[in-house]
């Protein structure tokens, strides 16, 4: 999967415990899918998922690893991402944007993800499959890019890792979970609340002021399939500007976690957060109280490696310390 900030990979097994903790689940709506590393493990351990992220990016990921199954479309997507692969490169907007006045990729590599996703969505194919070749595409683009794993930025040198040849893969497709078939959707996560009853929500809302649409705006651009107006040195999507989220909010944080709360259709909840969050434990545990029982498990991590090498401004210059090396993360759960 796609390197990501906020990613729950090593919280992952025990996020799987907790669940497993509540015998009567069967379905989980995860409403800040994100990578869908969280709803693709939920399925593999057999349940139902309702993944929701309000990104396009966001919506194909889980579109691929939680609506797809694996006994429907992995001979398809074999044969399909082998034909993929034999494309030659064709530069255009893409090349140009994000190779040439940005250097997120090398040029080379950047043509040949510009021909791969014109042949895609040439083909017409179903929503679901189209789903399981973007992420082929979008997995292997993060392969060969030149970040430390978001971007906002690209690093001054090229890294090694960008000198690779684009070669896709075939996404870990997953069989259906016994208890139905998995749902990808693309609305604001208090719409998706309301709309998806389940038997235990899992949320894992945005911690601070960093927007996810901002760190991989080309992964929305990618899955959008579009040429939007761009700007700065990153040559972000205008609409990085206009597209926002309380949750990224220091006053609104807390306000949209307590709607949200009272929208969700389930009796059991799983909370992420970070201690880097807008909304601080004691606050946190008082607003989840009045859903029923809280227990927190606390959980210490390293950070994420861009915010261990130093603050940069856009001319990739030094500008700041890093304060802190380590975080911990919370996971609430209440029921």
């Amino acid at each position: 999967m796609v390197k990501y900030l906020g990613s729950k990979r090593l919280l992952v097994p025990a996020i799987l415990e907790v669940v497993r903790s509540f015998p009567e689940v069967r379905t989980v709506v995860d409403l800040f899918s994100g990578t869908s590393r969280v709803g693709h493990a939920l399925k593999g351990a057999g349940y139902r998922v309702f993944a929701n992220d309000h990104n396009a990016y966001a919506a194909v990921l889980a579109r691929g690893y939680v609506q797809a199954d694996a006994e429907r479309w992995q001979a398809d997507a074999e044969r399909l991402v082998a034909e993929l692969n034999e494309l030659p490169g064709a530069p255009g907007w893409f090349t140009r944007t994000y190779c040439e006045e940005a250097r997120f990729f090398q040029p080379q590599n950047g043509a040949r993800i510009e021909a791969i996703r014109a042949a895609i969505a040439k083909k017409g194919l179903d929503p679901e499959l189209e789903a399981v070749l973007l992420v082929a595409l979008l997995e292997a683009a993060d392969r060969v890019d030149s970040t430390t794993g978001v971007q906002m930025a690209y690093l001054k040198q090229w890294a090694r890792r960008s000198f690779n040849p684009l070669r896709l893969r075939v996404p870990a497709l997953l069989p259906r979970s016994p208890h139905g078939a998995g749902e990808a959707h693309e609305r604001d996560a208090l719409e998706a609340a309301a709309r998806l009853p389940a038997d235990l929500a899992y949320l894992d809302p945005p911690y601070n002021q960093h927007k996810y649409l901002g760190n991989y705006h080309i992964w929305e651009t990618l899955a959008r399939g579009d040429t939007p107006e761009v700007y700065g040195v990153a040559r972000k999507r205008v609409d990085c500007r206009e597209r926002g989220s309380r949750f990224n909010e220091t006053r609104g944080a807390a306000g949209a976690m307590r709607a949200l709360l009272a929208a969700v259709r389930a009796p059991r909840l799983v909370v992420s957060f970070s201690d880097e969050g807008f909304i601080a434990r004691e606050e946190m545990e008082a607003m989840l109280a009045e859903h029923g029982p809280v227990r927190v498990l606390a959980h210490d991590y390293k950070r994420y490696v861009g915010a261990q090498i130093g603050v940069f401004n856009p001319q990739g210059e030094r500008v700041g310390e890093v304060s802190h090396l380590r975080n911990t993360e919370y996971l609430y759960v209440v029921g």
